[in-house]
């Protein structure tokens, strides 16, 4: 029985596998216009009828492709292979590492950039579910990388949504036009410099308050003179009576 169901298993999982890439490699040639189930299939090479016995349909297709992490990537990819010890460490410090491994996560997914030029230019129900996916991602990574740091001050929650959405929009725009504000954005060595900018911010934005010093009234040391002498000489006349 065991030895019977092992290749269809593996069958099974090697033939989702192709599916699942193929959704990625249509939706970056061809757009959302194009993808479907045929179009799958045929990029896929399987019968379509395997497509709906495997994954019911497009939509939730799609939604299985966006959670797989080869469109984006998850918070575990980013939290890397100890993640207690990045969630052990300072706020600062989880800041600017979420923005390095985001960086490099998204520049190692060219499928990805090609799909987020899409979607600017076209949006439907397909494009939909991908963004759901994506809110979901931001709420769980905000959770994780923020956590009560990002509570207390919440104007930092703005700025790394900006600094989130910089991120796609240099790497789309990368596509076509090379440099931005004098970074070259397809060398290593610019996003390096990037990404020393989001650490050194980040330090400045999870820095605690230092507590106000006391102040010392200063006297005047002629004044002091004036303020004790009387009081010595008064005391010195009630000796002597």
């Amino acid at each position: 029985m065991s030895t019977a169901t092992a290749p269809r298993t593996r069958d099974r999982a090697a033939t989702e596998e192709r599916i699942l890439a193929a959704v990625g490699e249509v939706l970056a040639r061809d757009g959302f216009g194009a993808i479907g189930i045929n179009t799958i299939a045929r990029e896929a090479q399987v019968d379509k009828v395997l497509i709906y016995r495997y994954f019911g349909g497009l939509p939730e297709l799609l939604k299985t492709w966006g959670a797989s992490g080869r469109f984006w990537p998850s918070t575990d990819e980013l939290l890397g292979p100890d993640p207690q010890a990045v969630l052990a460490l300072p706020a600062a410090e989880r800041f600017a590492l979420f923005f390095e491994r985001f960086i490099d996560a998204l520049r190692a997914r060219p499928l990805t950039i090609e799909i987020l030029a899409a979607e600017v230019v076209q949006r439907n129900e397909l494009t939909a579910i991908l963004e759901t996916e994506r809110e979901q991602w931001g709420a769980k990574a905000e959770a994780l990388f923020g956590g009560d740091d990002f509570e207390r001050r919440p104007h930092v929650r703005g700025l790394t949504l900006m600094l989130v959405a910089g991120v796609q929009y240099l790497l789309v725009r990368a596509r076509t036009i090379r440099v931005f504000g004098g970074l070259d954005l397809r060398r290593d060595a610019d996003w390096a410099a990037l990404k020393t900018s989001v650490r050194a911010t980040a330090a400045q934005l999870f820095a605690e308050p230092a507590a106000p010093a006391r102040v010392k009234r200063a006297v005047a040391p002629g004044r002091a003179k004036r303020t004790v002498a009387p009081r010595r000489a008064k005391r010195a006349v009630a000796r002597r009576r």
